[in-house]
C-alpha cells in the first residue's frame, strides 16, 4: 500500500453496540469487536470506522456527546478501546472514530454551565440569541422531525441555536477557545492511537451562525487549521468528511484557492452516490457518465470515498423531483420507506429485490469507481432492514452471524438487545447469517473476500485516475478505465436485463495479454477485446496492462 494508505482501503463501517456482544447484557462491545477482528480482515477490510463512541443519552444513536474524553461505558473501557487499536493494527485494519463537534448533548456539562449564567465561562462556548431568531424555522435537517433551529432556554432566558435536533445545541466555532478545545480532542485520540477522524456534517462546523441570517458564512481556513494540527500530531493520519453540499462548492472543501491539498483528505461521493441510484433504477448508466464527466478536479492527495449505502438514508436531495420520484418507485414505493421528503431508509438487497446479480453489479461497479469504497456492515451478507423500527434505525439492526439465537450477536434475552435483530422473513438470520455463508464458496460472503482481493491487486483504482471510455455501447453499458503507473484496468457493467456484445477493440494497441479478472460468470477469453460478452446484470473486470517492470 502506498504513502497514502487511505487511497488504497477498503473501510468498513459500524456500528459497536450492535456488531457483538461478548459479555450478553444486551449490547455489543469492544471486546466483541476484538473477536470479530479475524473475519474483517479475511474480508479484506483495511480500515475501521467506528461510529460514535463516547458516553452519550443516546437519543441520536451517540451522536449527542456528554464527554469527547472517553468511551461510553456500555461499549467498554477505554482500555479496551486502546486493546482494539492495538489488535487491528496487528492485522494490518486502522481505525478512525467520528468527530462529532457540531454540537453536544444538552446534557454535556459544558452547555450545563453555559445555560446556568450568563457568566459563565461556556456561554460563548455555544450560540445564543437574545431575541427569537426572525430565520428560527428555517435550515432543519431532519424536517417533520425538527420545528425550529432555534429553541429559548427558560434558565439561560435565550435562545440556542441548534442546526439538527433541539438536544444537540451546536458548538461556537468562531470561539478561539472552542477551536483549540477540538483541536485537543483530536490529539487526545490520536496519541491513543486512531488513524484518523470522519468529521461529521462539515459544513455546519465550519459555520460561523449570526442569528437573523440563514446564509451565514463559513470559515473554510478551519479546516486548514484542523489538518495542520492533525498532520503535526500523526503525519499518516486521515480526515474523512461529510459535505453534501453543491459541486461547485466541493474542491474548496479540499484546498484552498492556490490548488494546495491542504484541508480535507476524503470526501464522501454524494454526488456519485444519488447518480448511482439513478442509474440502477433506471438501468441505464448515462447518471453515471455524467458523474464521472462533471466530477470536479482534485488536488494532488484528494480522494472521493463511495459508497452505496452508509448509516443514514440514501440522500436523494441533489436529484431533480421526477429523478427522486424514479428511484421511489424502483427502490422506495412504500412510504414507510422514505425518509424526510429525500431518503430511502432501506438496505440495498431489499431494495434490490434479493436479486444476488444485481447486488453483485452494484458492488463491482462501486469498488470500481475513482475514490476509496466504503461497504456499511451487513452488507457483504445481504442484510435487510425493519421498517418496524423509527427512522434511520430501520437499518442499524444487530449483524447476523450465526443461526443461534439473537443471530449470534447476544446471549442476552431478546427483549433486553439494544435493539432487535431481523428474526422473519427472508432476511431473518435464519436465513441471512456468516455461518450459512462461510459454508458456501459461492455465496455472497464468498463474492465479497474475492472481489475485494481483486481490489486489492488493482491499486490504480483508488490512487489513478478513472475515465469513461467513451465509444459506442449497447442499451445499459458502462465501459470505464482506471490508469496509475501500476497499470490499466478496463470494467463492464452492464445495468440492464438483456445479453450484450462489447467492441472495445480501440484499446487493442495498449493491451498487453488482457485477461478477466473478476467476472460474473466465464466468458470466453478476451481476445483481441472486439467481441466481449456480456450478460444482463452481467460485469467484467479486465487487466489491460501492467505497469513498467511491475
Amino acid at each position: 500500500m502506498g504513502d497514502r494508505w487511505y487511497q488504497e482501503a477498503v473501510v468498513y463501517c459500524l456500528d459497536v453496540d450492535t456488531f457483538a456482544d461478548s459479555d450478553g447484557d444486551g449490547v455489543g462491545d469492544f471486546r466483541g469487536l476484538i473477536g470479530r477482528l479475524d473475519y474483517l480482515a479475511r474480508l479484506g477490510v483495511t480500515c475501521l470506522w467506528l461510529h460514535p463512541v463516547h458516553p452519550s443519552p443516546n437519543r441520536d444513536d451517540g451522536y449527542d456527546a456528554t464527554d469527547f474524553y472517553n468511551v461510553s461505558p456500555k461499549l467498554g473501557s477505554l482500555g479496551d478501546f486502546a486493546e482494539l487499536l492495538h489488535q487491528a493494527r496487528n492485522r494490518g485494519i486502522r481505525v478512525i472514530i467520528d468527530l462529532v463537534v457540531n454540537h453536544t448533548s444538552d446534557e454535556h456539562p459544558w452547555f450545563q454551565s453555559a445555560r446556568s449564567s450568563p457568566d459563565s465561562p461556556y456561554r460563548n462556548w455555544y450560540v445564543w440569541s437574545d431575541e427569537a431568531p426572525p430565520d428560527r424555522h428555517q435550515g432543519m435537517v431532519f424536517p417533520g422531525e425538527q420545528n425550529e433551529t432555534w429553541s429559548y432556554d427558560r434558565t439561560a432566558k435565550a435562545w440556542y441555536y441548534h442546526r439538527f435536533y433541539k438536544f444537540q445545541p451546536d458548538l461556537n466555532v468562531a470561539n478561539p477557545e472552542v477551536r483549540a478545545e477540538i483541536k485537543k480532542i483530536m490529539s487526545f485520540w490520536l496519541q491513543l492511537g486512531v488513524s484518523g477522524f470522519r468529521m461529521d456534517a462539515v459544513p455546519f462546523i465550519i459555520e460561523l451562525t449570526e442569528a437573523g441570517n440563514p446564509n451565514s458564512p463559513k470559515d473554510l481556513d478551519f479546516l486548514t487549521e484542523l489538518r495542520q494540527h492533525v498532520q503535526w500530531r500523526r503525519g499518516d493520519a486521515v480526515l474523512l468528511a461529510e459535505a453534501n453540499v453543491e459541486p461547485d462548492q466541493l474542491p474548496v472543501y479540499f484546498g484552498d484557492s492556490g490548488g494546495s491539498a491542504n484541508r480535507i483528505h476524503m470526501l464522501f461521493d454524494f454526488m456519485m452516490n444519488g447518480r448511482l441510484m439513478l442509474a440502477l433504477a433506471r438501468q441505464d448508466p448515462e447518471p453515471v457518465i455524467e458523474a464521472l464527466r462533471d466530477t470536479p478536479a482534485l488536488p494532488e492527495g484528494g480522494q472521493w470515498a463511495t459508497f452505496l449505502r452508509n448509516h443514514d438514508e440514501i440522500d436523494l436531495s441533489r436529484l431533480t423531483a421526477e429523478q427522486r420520484n424514479q428511484v421511489y418507485e424502483q427502490f422506495g414505493p412504500d412510504d414507510d420507506m422514505r425518509l424526510y421528503g429525500r431518503g430511502i431508509r432501506r438496505r440495498l438487497a431489499s431494495m434490490l429485490g434479493n436479486d444476488r446479480r444485481r447486488i453483485e453489479l452494484a458492488y463491482a461497479l462501486q469498488f470500481s469507481l475513482r475514490g476509496t469504497p466504503v461497504l456499511r456492515y451487513g452488507e457483504e451478507i445481504g442484510m435487510g432492514e425493519d421498517l418496524s423500527l423509527p427512522g434511520r434505525e430501520a437499518i442499524r439492526t444487530p449483524m447476523q452471524w450465526s443461526y443461534k439465537e439473537n443471530g449470534g450477536f447476544s446471549t442476552a434475552d431478546p427483549e433486553k438487545l439494544v435493539r432487535p435483530v431481523i428474526d422473519k422473513g427472508e432476511y431473518g438470520y435464519q436465513k441471512v447469517n456468516v455461518t450459512a455463508q462461510r459454508k458456501d464458496p459461492r455465496s455472497l460472503l464468498g463474492w465479497f473476500e474475492r472481489m475485494i482481493r481483486t481490489l486489492r491487486e488493482a491499486p490504480e483504482i483508488g490512487s489513478g485516475s478513472t475515465s469513461h471510455i467513451d465509444v459506442p455501447m449497447p442499451p445499459g453499458v458502462l465501459a470505464h478505465r482506471a490508469d496509475g503507473p501500476t497499470g490499466t484496468m478496463v470494467f463492464l457493467h452492464n445495468l440492464g436485463t438483456e445479453d450484450a456484445e462489447v467492441d472495445l477493440s480501440v484499446l487493442a494497441p495498449e493491451a498487453d495479454q488482457p485477461i478477466d479478472v473478476l467476472t460474473d460468470r466465464n466468458y470466453e477469453e478476451v481476445g483481441k477485446l472486439d467481441r466481449l460478452k456480456l450478460a444482463g446484470y452481467g460485469y467484467r473486470w479486465i487487466r489491460i496492462c501492467r505497469g513498467s517492470g511491475l
